[in-house]
This record gives structure tokens, sequence and C-alpha cells, in this order.
């Protein structure tokens, strides 16, 4: 789970600003970005005078406008978003393109930050020989960054002692897996607070001496048989290598889910309504809850019933921007799981639907 998603997803305040805007990589695309940004600003702060004393206003945009003043545009990636009310002031890139928006509600819009773990593949790239293993965290087929600090992981002191080993009738093999063994407590210590599965790329033999030893083989999500053999290979062309393999992976993943959504129709087990959907989300009963990609649906919450409202309204006190989004929190919240599907597979359930636990 996204960290700053687990730091902000259960906070409630008045005045909870989020700004969300698709950004640019390059120059002189980006030079744009920063004129956006100010712009959604000053629709924020507009709106929050409407609706909110200037004395309560005051604090939370001086700590907008300072976090604007942290911002490095020339390190944007496909999107940048915003968090600020009068105890937090975040924010984060994501590799995902977003719909441009200022939302004002009791809670943060968190949506974006789901959909960067749900919607898109985002994982860890291991490349990985005898000699050094590199670790990049991509979304897509772009990577997001290479990870530095305890990698690259180079090979230096098993090999320094190999021909001592080898003379105490230890093989190359053992000092392979013992190489491997650190390479996979490291992993464990760089991911532990962003977990992601990791895609790995080694010939077979190295591949499979690695699985061997893997605390945790759960989260290696399968391999691409290839020995890269470039150690200074760029992150983007290595990514190019694996992306294939893992949207393949990934593919044949949610192929299965919606088996299981089509097995549920005809089971009991499986919710269309919105306020069903949300009752059973609130009893914890939810399993994986269906979202059609690019579907937002503003609407209110009274007494723990919805009602949906026109997009006119979306800026409305008291009209959630995105009612899904607050599906998606409380069900995340409790558990369960989110997958957003392209194409019309939801248009029969107004492109929602909820698979429930029992």
């Amino acid at each position: 789970m996204n960290p700053l998603f687990k730091k902000i997803k259960n906070l409630q305040s008045a005045a909870c600003v989020s700004i969300i805007l698709n950004t640019h990589r390059t120059h002189p695309e980006n030079e744009q970005d920063p004129i956006n940004l100010k712009n959604l600003v000053k629709n924020a702060e507009e709106r929050l005078y409407k609706d909110y004393d200037k004395r309560f206003v005051w604090p939370i945009m001086e700590k907008l406008n300072g976090l604007l003043e942290t911002i490095d545009h020339r390190e944007n990636l496909e999107s940048l978003l915003l968090f600020v009310n009068e105890e937090v002031a975040e924010y984060t890139r994501l590799a995902i393109a977003v719909e441009d928006r200022v939302v004002l509600d009791d809670n943060f819009a968190t949506r974006d930050l789901i959909r960067a773990e749900h919607e898109q593949e985002a994982y860890y790239t291991l490349v990985l020989s005898k000699n050094e293993a590199r670790l990049i965290e991509a979304m897509n087929d772009k990577p997001v960054a290479e990870i530095k600090g305890l990698f690259p992981y180079k090979n230096e002191t098993l090999y320094n002692t190999e021909k001592v080993r080898r003379h105490t009738g230890d093989s190359d093999d053992d000092l392979t897996r013992e190489f491997f063994n650190r390479i996979d407590k490291e992993i464990h210590s760089v991911i532990k607070n962003h977990p992601l599965p990791v895609m790995i790329i080694a010939d077979e033999r190295n591949y499979t001496h690695f699985m061997e030893i893997a605390d945790r083989k759960e989260m290696y999500m399968g391999y691409l048989n290839k020995n890269r053999g470039d150690e200074n290979a760029k992150p983007h062309h290595i990514i190019e290598d694996v992306w294939e393999k893992v949207h393949e992976i990934n593919r044949d993943r949610n192929a299965k889910r919606v088996e299981g959504l089509g097995q549920a129709v005809g089971s009991g087990k499986f919710l269309s309504d919105y306020n069903e959907i949300w009752k059973a989300i609130g009893e914890g009963r939810g399993q994986t809850l269906f979202v059609k990609k690019g579907f937002f649906q503003p609407g209110k919450i009274s007494e723990n019933s919805i009602t949906l409202t026109d997009e006119s309204q979306r800026n409305e006190k008291g009209v959630y921007g995105d009612i899904v989004d607050e599906m998606i929190e409380l069900n995340v919240s409790f558990g369960g799981d989110i997958v957003f599907l392209d194409g019309d597979q939801l248009e029969a359930f107004q492109n929602i639907a909820l698979v429930t636990r029992y």
C-alpha cells in the first residue's frame, strides 16, 4: 500500500484540499505544469473563502503555498497530487494519467493513489546476475526510480573468498546461493514500507537458485529468462524488456478475477446497486470491488444512504466529488480488493459491481 495513502486515508477534518493534475516528464512540456498548478490552487483558494471563515483559511493557504515552493517540476511524472489541511501538507507524483480537479471535502481524495497500485501495473524489477543485483521501481512500461543505497548490490565479499571456499569443498552454486540469500534479505528491508510484487530478469539457472533461497516466494511474480549482461543498462531499457511479461502475468490474473465476477452473479454474492454496495462494504462483506477505469460519480451520503448527483453539483458543499472513491477507501480499509476494468465489461452494472465474501 502506498505510504502516503496509509498516512492520510483515515484523516477527517474540515477543508481537506486535494489538488490533482496531469504533468509532464520532459522539457519544454513541463514548463506548463507550474502554471496549471497555480490555476488549480487559485480555484481551491476561491472555494475555501466561499465556504469557510477567512481566519480558518489563512493557515491552510499558507501550508499550500509553502508546499508549492518545495516542488521541483523537472522531476515530474505523469501526474502530481497535493493534499493539504490544517495538519497535513504532502504531495506525491504518480506515473498514471488523472483527471485534473480540485476536491474540497472532509477527507482527502485518495482514489488515484489506489489506482496507481491497482489499475496500473506497479512493480519492482530485480536485475539479477552472479556479479550484481539492481532494483528498479516501475509503473507499466516506464521506470519510476532505481533504488539506490543498498542497491546496486555487488558480489564483492563472496568472490574475494571464492578460491579459499573451493579448496574447502564449497561449490560455485553454494557461493551463488549465499550471495542471492543476501540480496533477498536486502529486498525485504528496502520495500517493506512500499511493498509491490517483484519481477526478476535473470537466466534460468540463476532464477532457479534464487527462488530456492527466497524467504517469501509469493512476492516474486515471475521472471524473464534473459541475461542482460550489460550492468550499465539504462533503467528504461530494462523496463522495456520486462514490461510485456509483467503485463501478461497481470492480464491473466485479472482474467481470473473477472471469471469470479461472472460466477458471483449466479451465486448471490454479487451487488450492483450503490446503496447495497455501500452497506455491504460497511459491514465488512466486500471482497472485490470492480470499477470501470476512468469512471467518477458525485453523490451525497446521509444517514448511511447514498444519493447520486449530477456532474454539475460536484463542487457543491456536502457533495462528494466521487462517491466511488469513498467506496474504494472503505473496502480497502476492511481488507477488500479493487479491480479496475477497461471496456464495457461493467456497462450492465452501472460501471461498478461488488463481489461479497458471503
